[in-house]
Protein backbone atom coordinates (compact mmCIF):
# COMPACT_ATOMS: atom_id res chain seq x y z
CA UNK A 1 0.00 0.00 0.00
CA UNK A 2 1.36 3.63 -0.93
CA UNK A 3 1.37 6.63 1.21
CA UNK A 4 -1.06 8.32 -1.10
CA UNK A 5 -3.45 5.23 -0.25
CA UNK A 6 -3.03 5.30 3.41
CA UNK A 7 -5.63 5.93 5.27
CA UNK A 8 -5.63 7.72 8.75
CA UNK A 9 -7.64 6.19 11.00
CA UNK A 10 -9.98 8.04 12.56
CA UNK A 11 -8.88 7.92 16.26
CA UNK A 12 -5.79 9.77 15.00
CA UNK A 13 -6.83 12.57 12.71
CA UNK A 14 -5.64 16.16 13.57
CA UNK A 15 -9.29 17.40 14.44
CA UNK A 16 -9.59 13.94 17.30
CA UNK A 17 -5.52 14.71 18.58
CA UNK A 18 -6.93 18.40 19.34
CA UNK A 19 -9.76 17.60 21.08
CA UNK A 20 -8.52 14.55 23.13
CA UNK A 21 -5.51 16.84 23.70
CA UNK A 22 -5.08 17.56 27.69
CA UNK A 23 -6.17 21.41 28.39
CA UNK A 24 -3.83 23.65 28.88
CA UNK A 25 -3.35 26.08 31.65
CA UNK A 26 -6.27 28.72 31.80
CA UNK A 27 -5.41 32.18 32.68
CA UNK A 28 -6.13 33.11 36.23
CA UNK A 29 -8.80 35.97 37.10
CA UNK A 30 -6.95 38.30 39.13
CA UNK A 31 -8.13 41.55 41.00
CA UNK A 32 -6.32 44.31 39.85
CA UNK A 33 -3.79 45.74 43.23
CA UNK A 34 -4.54 48.89 44.58
CA UNK A 35 -1.75 50.27 45.96
CA UNK A 36 -1.67 52.20 49.37
CA UNK A 37 -0.98 55.34 47.87
CA UNK A 38 -3.82 55.32 46.25
CA UNK A 39 -6.35 53.91 49.25
CA UNK A 40 -4.71 57.02 51.31
CA UNK A 41 -5.55 59.38 48.20
CA UNK A 42 -9.04 58.46 47.81
CA UNK A 43 -9.42 58.62 51.89
CA UNK A 44 -7.74 62.24 52.17
CA UNK A 45 -10.06 63.24 49.45
CA UNK A 46 -12.89 62.57 52.17
CA UNK A 47 -13.29 66.12 53.32
CA UNK A 48 -11.21 66.67 56.69
CA UNK A 49 -14.18 67.43 58.99
CA UNK A 50 -15.93 64.84 58.29
CA UNK A 51 -12.80 62.69 58.94
CA UNK A 52 -12.36 65.09 62.37
CA UNK A 53 -16.23 64.18 63.12
CA UNK A 54 -15.72 60.29 63.01
CA UNK A 55 -14.81 59.61 66.54
CA UNK A 56 -16.91 61.58 68.39
CA UNK A 57 -20.01 60.29 66.25
CA UNK A 58 -19.05 57.28 67.08
CA UNK A 59 -18.29 57.95 70.66
CA UNK A 60 -21.97 59.40 70.81
CA UNK A 61 -23.71 56.08 69.36
CA UNK A 62 -21.55 53.71 71.28
CA UNK A 63 -22.98 56.32 74.39
CA UNK A 64 -26.33 56.12 73.37
CA UNK A 65 -25.82 52.22 73.13
CA UNK A 66 -24.52 51.38 76.20
CA UNK A 67 -27.55 54.26 77.73
CA UNK A 68 -30.25 52.73 75.83
CA UNK A 69 -29.28 48.98 77.01
CA UNK A 70 -28.99 49.64 80.73
CA UNK A 71 -25.67 49.11 80.84
CA UNK A 72 -24.73 52.74 81.49
CA UNK A 73 -27.64 53.71 84.28
CA UNK A 74 -28.66 57.61 83.88
CA UNK A 75 -28.19 57.47 87.53
CA UNK A 76 -24.58 57.48 86.64
CA UNK A 77 -24.63 59.15 83.39
CA UNK A 78 -27.48 60.17 81.28
CA UNK A 79 -28.53 59.28 77.68
CA UNK A 80 -27.51 61.48 75.09
CA UNK A 81 -30.58 61.89 74.12
CA UNK A 82 -31.57 63.31 77.83
CA UNK A 83 -28.72 65.95 77.41
CA UNK A 84 -29.53 67.65 74.30
CA UNK A 85 -33.33 68.03 75.74
CA UNK A 86 -31.76 69.40 79.11
CA UNK A 87 -29.49 71.99 76.93
CA UNK A 88 -32.91 72.38 74.20
CA UNK A 89 -34.69 73.63 77.55
CA UNK A 90 -31.46 75.52 79.47
CA UNK A 91 -31.40 77.74 76.04
CA UNK A 92 -35.07 78.07 75.33
CA UNK A 93 -35.10 79.53 78.83
CA UNK A 94 -32.56 81.92 78.27
CA UNK A 95 -30.08 80.23 81.47
CA UNK A 96 -27.40 79.12 79.52
CA UNK A 97 -26.80 81.90 76.93
CA UNK A 98 -26.78 84.18 80.12
CA UNK A 99 -23.99 81.87 82.00
CA UNK A 100 -21.75 81.80 78.94
CA UNK A 101 -22.00 85.69 78.56
CA UNK A 102 -20.69 86.11 81.99
CA UNK A 103 -18.10 83.41 81.55
CA UNK A 104 -17.00 84.94 78.59
CA UNK A 105 -16.39 88.24 80.08
CA UNK A 106 -14.57 86.65 83.38
CA UNK A 107 -12.30 84.70 80.66
CA UNK A 108 -11.76 87.77 78.36
CA UNK A 109 -10.99 89.96 81.67
CA UNK A 110 -8.41 87.48 82.45
CA UNK A 111 -7.18 86.58 79.62
CA UNK A 112 -6.73 90.41 78.73
CA UNK A 113 -4.88 91.04 82.08
CA UNK A 114 -2.47 87.89 82.12
CA UNK A 115 -1.81 88.08 79.23
CA UNK A 116 -0.40 91.82 79.60
CA UNK A 117 1.59 90.88 82.42
CA UNK A 118 3.12 88.02 81.22
CA UNK A 119 4.08 89.30 77.78
CA UNK A 120 5.49 92.39 79.09
CA UNK A 121 7.72 90.05 81.79
CA UNK A 122 8.77 87.90 79.39
CA UNK A 123 10.13 90.98 77.04
CA UNK A 124 11.75 92.29 79.66
CA UNK A 125 13.40 89.11 80.95
CA UNK A 126 14.53 88.03 77.60
CA UNK A 127 15.51 91.07 75.96
CA UNK A 128 17.88 92.08 79.00
CA UNK A 129 20.38 90.13 80.99
CA UNK A 130 19.61 92.77 83.73
CA UNK A 131 16.17 92.20 83.02
CA UNK A 132 16.66 88.25 83.58
CA UNK A 133 18.57 88.69 86.40
CA UNK A 134 15.81 90.51 88.37
CA UNK A 135 12.74 89.02 87.30
CA UNK A 136 12.99 85.43 85.99
CA UNK A 137 14.28 84.31 89.04
CA UNK A 138 11.08 85.70 90.56
CA UNK A 139 8.88 84.52 88.06
CA UNK A 140 10.12 80.72 88.37
CA UNK A 141 9.61 80.53 91.96
CA UNK A 142 6.32 82.07 92.04
CA UNK A 143 5.19 79.27 88.90
CA UNK A 144 6.07 76.50 91.04
CA UNK A 145 3.23 77.31 93.80
CA UNK A 146 -0.33 75.83 92.74
CA UNK A 147 -1.98 78.51 91.44
CA UNK A 148 -5.29 76.77 92.56
CA UNK A 149 -4.20 77.07 96.23
CA UNK A 150 -4.20 80.78 95.79
CA UNK A 151 -7.57 80.86 96.16
CA UNK A 152 -8.45 81.52 99.58
CA UNK A 153 -5.69 84.32 100.20
CA UNK A 154 -7.59 85.98 96.42
CA UNK A 155 -10.68 86.04 98.58
CA UNK A 156 -9.07 87.54 101.78
CA UNK A 157 -7.14 90.11 99.46
CA UNK A 158 -10.18 90.63 96.84
CA UNK A 159 -13.26 89.27 98.60
CA UNK A 160 -16.05 86.83 97.21
CA UNK A 161 -17.02 89.15 94.04
CA UNK A 162 -15.43 89.51 90.57
CA UNK A 163 -12.05 90.29 91.35
CA UNK A 164 -10.76 86.93 92.30
CA UNK A 165 -11.75 84.68 89.97
CA UNK A 166 -10.54 87.38 87.11
CA UNK A 167 -7.11 87.41 89.04
CA UNK A 168 -7.37 83.07 89.45
CA UNK A 169 -7.62 83.65 85.38
CA UNK A 170 -4.85 86.07 84.94
CA UNK A 171 -2.59 84.48 86.75
CA UNK A 172 -2.75 81.01 85.40
CA UNK A 173 -2.87 82.98 81.59
CA UNK A 174 0.39 84.75 82.52
CA UNK A 175 2.68 81.97 83.60
CA UNK A 176 2.07 80.19 79.88
CA UNK A 177 2.63 83.22 78.25
CA UNK A 178 5.74 84.29 79.99
CA UNK A 179 7.74 80.81 79.60
CA UNK A 180 6.82 80.32 75.79
CA UNK A 181 7.13 84.54 75.32
CA UNK A 182 10.83 84.16 76.58
CA UNK A 183 11.45 81.13 75.57
CA UNK A 184 10.43 82.71 72.00
CA UNK A 185 12.74 85.43 72.64
CA UNK A 186 15.62 83.79 73.49
CA UNK A 187 15.84 81.23 70.94
CA UNK A 188 15.97 83.59 67.87
CA UNK A 189 18.71 82.68 65.56
CA UNK A 190 21.60 84.58 66.55
CA UNK A 191 23.05 85.07 62.85
CA UNK A 192 19.85 86.56 62.35
CA UNK A 193 20.91 89.43 64.74
CA UNK A 194 23.81 89.81 63.19
CA UNK A 195 22.51 90.04 59.77
CA UNK A 196 20.34 92.77 61.00
CA UNK A 197 23.36 94.76 62.65
CA UNK A 198 25.23 94.58 59.32
CA UNK A 199 22.18 96.17 57.96
CA UNK A 200 22.11 99.12 60.31
CA UNK A 201 19.94 98.20 62.37
CA UNK A 202 19.96 99.78 66.03
CA UNK A 203 18.55 97.89 69.21
CA UNK A 204 14.69 98.51 68.60
CA UNK A 205 15.31 97.74 65.34
CA UNK A 206 16.43 94.73 65.78
CA UNK A 207 13.90 93.92 68.62
CA UNK A 208 10.93 94.93 65.89
CA UNK A 209 12.38 93.48 62.82
CA UNK A 210 14.21 90.72 64.12
CA UNK A 211 13.63 89.32 67.53
CA UNK A 212 9.82 89.65 67.85
CA UNK A 213 8.82 88.41 64.59
CA UNK A 214 11.07 85.42 65.58
CA UNK A 215 9.68 84.98 69.00
CA UNK A 216 6.05 84.93 67.46
CA UNK A 217 5.56 81.49 67.15
CA UNK A 218 6.65 80.38 70.40
CA UNK A 219 3.90 83.46 71.63
CA UNK A 220 0.88 81.46 69.56
CA UNK A 221 1.77 78.41 71.23
CA UNK A 222 1.67 80.30 74.67
CA UNK A 223 -1.39 81.82 74.06
CA UNK A 224 -3.20 78.06 73.45
CA UNK A 225 -1.90 76.83 76.46
CA UNK A 226 -2.86 80.34 77.83
CA UNK A 227 -6.46 79.63 76.88
CA UNK A 228 -6.76 75.86 77.90
CA UNK A 229 -5.32 77.37 81.27
CA UNK A 230 -7.92 80.11 81.36
CA UNK A 231 -11.04 77.62 81.03
CA UNK A 232 -9.16 75.57 83.85
CA UNK A 233 -9.03 78.15 86.08
CA UNK A 234 -12.43 79.58 85.48
CA UNK A 235 -13.74 76.08 86.68
CA UNK A 236 -12.27 76.42 89.75
CA UNK A 237 -13.21 80.05 90.41
CA UNK A 238 -16.49 79.81 89.64
CA UNK A 239 -16.97 76.72 91.75
CA UNK A 240 -15.94 79.41 94.89
CA UNK A 241 -18.96 82.13 95.61
CA UNK A 242 -19.94 82.48 92.32
CA UNK A 243 -23.68 83.37 92.01
CA UNK A 244 -24.02 83.15 87.99
CA UNK A 245 -22.20 81.66 85.35
CA UNK A 246 -21.55 78.33 84.54
CA UNK A 247 -19.62 77.00 87.02
CA UNK A 248 -23.08 77.84 89.30
CA UNK A 249 -24.87 76.07 87.11
CA UNK A 250 -22.71 73.33 87.39
CA UNK A 251 -22.45 73.26 91.19
CA UNK A 252 -26.71 73.87 91.07
CA UNK A 253 -26.93 70.57 89.04
CA UNK A 254 -24.49 68.37 91.42
CA UNK A 255 -26.84 69.72 94.55
CA UNK A 256 -29.62 68.00 92.82
CA UNK A 257 -27.88 65.17 90.91
CA UNK A 258 -28.74 66.53 87.49
CA UNK A 259 -25.95 64.76 85.42
CA UNK A 260 -27.78 66.09 82.07
CA UNK A 261 -27.37 69.50 83.45
CA UNK A 262 -23.11 68.96 84.50
CA UNK A 263 -22.72 66.70 81.30
CA UNK A 264 -24.63 70.62 79.46
CA UNK A 265 -22.16 72.56 81.36
CA UNK A 266 -18.88 70.61 80.13
CA UNK A 267 -20.13 70.20 76.43
CA UNK A 268 -20.10 74.33 76.60
CA UNK A 269 -16.58 74.29 78.22
CA UNK A 270 -15.31 72.35 75.53
CA UNK A 271 -16.98 74.38 72.97
CA UNK A 272 -16.12 77.49 73.79
CA UNK A 273 -12.07 76.02 74.50
CA UNK A 274 -12.30 74.37 71.12
CA UNK A 275 -13.77 77.73 69.35
CA UNK A 276 -11.15 79.94 70.79
CA UNK A 277 -8.42 77.31 70.25
CA UNK A 278 -10.06 78.13 66.39
CA UNK A 279 -9.46 81.42 66.44
CA UNK A 280 -5.91 81.15 67.75
CA UNK A 281 -5.05 78.73 64.52
CA UNK A 282 -6.58 81.13 62.21
CA UNK A 283 -4.27 83.78 63.62
CA UNK A 284 -1.47 81.42 63.33
CA UNK A 285 -2.01 81.47 59.67
CA UNK A 286 -2.33 84.96 59.73
CA UNK A 287 0.71 85.74 60.99
CA UNK A 288 3.17 82.92 60.25
CA UNK A 289 2.50 82.84 57.01
CA UNK A 290 6.37 83.14 56.27
CA UNK A 291 7.20 80.24 58.05
CA UNK A 292 6.63 76.57 56.19
CA UNK A 293 5.47 74.10 58.01
CA UNK A 294 4.67 70.73 58.11
CA UNK A 295 1.03 69.60 57.86
CA UNK A 296 1.00 65.97 57.81
CA UNK A 297 1.06 63.57 55.12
Amino acid sequence: MTLDHAVIPPDISPECSKSSAPPGPRPLDLEPLVPASARATRLRAVPRWVRRATGPLLLLVLWQVLSSTGVLHADVLASPGTIARAGGRLVADGTLPSAMGISLRRVAAGLLIGGAVGTALALVSGLSRLGEDLVDASVQMLRTVPWVGLIPLFIIWLGIGEAPKVALIALGVAFHLYLNVYAGVRGVDAQLIEAGESLGLGRWGLVRHVVLPGALPGAMTGLRYSLATAWLALVFGESVNADAGIGFLMNQAREFFRTDVIVVCLVVYAFLGLTADAVVRVLERLLLQWRPTFTGQ
